[in-house]
Order: C-alpha cells, then structure tokens, then sequence
C-alpha cells in the first residue's frame, strides 16, 4: 500500500527504509528540495544515514504529492514543527487516514502530547495512533532485531499500524495507553541529556544506573498524574527506550549531556550534528507541565537548570546527591 512519511531526518529515512523493505510504495516528504531531487535521483539521503539504499521510495516536498492516495501518514519531524506540520496536511489527508506520530515531545504553550495536537488539528474523529520504543535509526536501518510499541484509543487502528511496521526483524506490540507512551517518549530524552552529563563528568556505572533508575520513578509519577497506566513505564516506550537512549553512542541526547558536561553548548551540538536534541527542548515543556500538575521531576529540573539557567554541571549532580532522602517509592503506589 501507499505510505507517505513526513521528514525525512535519520529516523523518518530509517522508517521509510524499513516500509519500504515491507513491499509499500513510500512516498517522504523532505523539507528541503535538494534532499528530495538527491533521494530521486540517487537513492541516498545526502546528510543522514547517507549510505543508506532508498531504491524504491520517493521524495517530494509537496504535501499534496506525499499524501495522495496514502493509506498511512507517518509523521517524523522535530516535535516543535508538528503544529505547523499538521496544519499544512489537513487538506491532504481524510479522517479515516490513520496518522501514526513519532515525534516525540510536548507542546510547551499548551502542555498538550503530540497526539492531543494531531487531534486539536484533524479533529477528534482522526484515527491517530503513537509508535515509539528503544528504536536507533543506524540499528533499525541494519535490520538488526528491535521491536517498539504502538498506542491508539482505537484498537483497531493501532493493530493495523503494527502490521504496516512489523517483520522478521522489527516486533510491534500494541496498547491502548497513549498518553504514557508518549509521556515515556518525551522524559526518557531529559534522562539521557543527565547521564551523558555524568559521564561527561567521568562519573561511573553506578551513577548511570541511579540516574536511569531515578529517571524512571520521574517518568512513572508524570505518567500517574496525567491518567496514563504506570505499567506502560516498565515496557519498549519506558524502561525499554530510557536504557537505549541513556547508553548507547547512536544516542543525541546523551551525546548532547557530555558535550555540556565538557564545556559545549545546545547551539554549538545542532550545528555540529544538523539533528534536534529533543530531550534539550522537553526538559521545558515536561518540567512546565510537571509543575503545574504538582509532580515533582528533580532530574528534569536540573537538566534544565543545566541547559537551559546556566547552571553548572558539577553544581547539578551535588545538588541531586544531596537533596533530602525519601521513601523510594514515594509516588508510585
């Protein structure tokens, strides 16, 4: 079938590949003509995942030509584009069409997930579904065994998005919980901004592992305060995306955390990757909606304080080593 993919960074190009390679016609929308004329006429994206075979798929940078006849659209741009994104496709794009975000993040002017802005902008009567899990798009592109989880109110809608994505070597589960996988999506980038930092700083296994742990109780009472199901923390979009993130060199975040920890800065990382480090932008939008629902995110707040305050580093691991103890799973029964 005809699927369109909106952005074509590493993880839209790793995704078009890996339908592709499930026998769709794949059409990518790029937001640059000169990526697009590139993937037309050499089968290779020129500035991510470059030696990548894109035989078969197509770009365009009009939404019109991306979408036509799409039975999927596929949405893989950076999280602060996805308004204007999706305002651009509602023309393009009819209710019955499922749209399946990988984006990850939160809106930080209205605290809504990524999904809720899909709905706000199609209407509530759009299938809208969300896929995310420990997914690096140089591994995906390798076909090496990953799998992920897809989330939608519509149980039908999110089996027919894992049978788009699955095969021999990429397992798609299902769930029902929107809102944790997407609020797992958005934290576990702010976990690994904090443990790129420590190791940065030189710190060890030990702070990796309090960190990630940590991470996760943060993530957990953020997903109880909004409604969704704490369970979902402990599975591919959670526990699952926080170790992969937070520990391997395909990471931005973490890579991004040990640039600052050894003098760097934000601008200085996007310049030097040409890659949104979504975790820098959620560590305002999830430490915003936090505070407002009364949810206390020590880590989160820090990273913000890091990268965002002008905070010091060494200042932000002493300051969470000593803050008061408490009940380990306070907030989590």
């Amino acid at each position: 079938m005809k699927v369109a993919v909106i952005g074509t960074g590493s993880w839209g190009t790793a995704v078009a590949w890996l339908l592709a390679q499930n026998a769709h016609e794949v059409r990518a929308w790029s937001h640059g003509q000169a990526t697009a004329d590139a993937i037309n006429t050499t089968q290779r994206n020129p500035r991510y995942l470059t030696d990548l075979d894109l035989t078969g798929i197509t770009s365009s940078t009009s939404f019109e030509e991306v979408c036509e006849g799409a039975r999927a659209v596929i949405m893989v741009t950076p999280s602060v584009n996805v308004r204007e994104v999706a305002e651009q496709l509602k023309p393009h794009i009819s209710c019955d069409t499922p749209v399946v975000m990988l984006s990850k993040g939160i809106e930080r002017e209205t605290g809504m997930l990524l999904t809720e802005i899909c709905a706000d902008v199609f209407g509530s009567g759009q299938l809208i579904a969300a896929l995310s899990g420990p997914n690096h798009a140089e591994e995906v592109s390798r076909g090496l065994p990953a799998a992920t989880v897809v989330a939608s109110d519509d149980a039908v809608c999110a089996e027919f998005v894992a049978d788009l994505f699955r095969n021999d070597f990429f397992r798609v589960y299902t769930s029902d919980d929107v809102c944790g996988v997407e609020l797992c999506a958005a934290s576990k980038n702010i976990i690994a901004i904090a443990n790129g930092i420590s190791a940065g700083m030189g710190y060890g296994d030990n702070t990796s592992a309090v960190i990630m742990t940590r991470g996760l109780a943060e993530m957990s009472r953020l997903v109880i305060a909004l409604g969704g199901n704490p369970l979902t923390c402990m599975g591919l979009a959670g526990m699952g995306d926080l170790i992969a993130t937070c520990s391997s060199r395909h990471s931005r975040n973490r890579s991004l955390g040990e640039l600052i920890a050894q003098g760097g800065t934000l601008a200085q990382f996007e310049e030097r990757t040409h890659m949104v480090a979504e975790g820098a932008h959620a560590a305002l939008s999830v430490t915003d909606l936090a505070r407002k629902k009364g949810v206390d995110l020590p880590i989160a707040n820090a990273v913000r304080a890091v990268l965002w305050e002008g905070r010091p580093p060494a200042d932000m691991l002493d300051e969470l080593m000593l803050r008061p103890p408490k009940p380990e799973l306070e907030g989590l029964r």
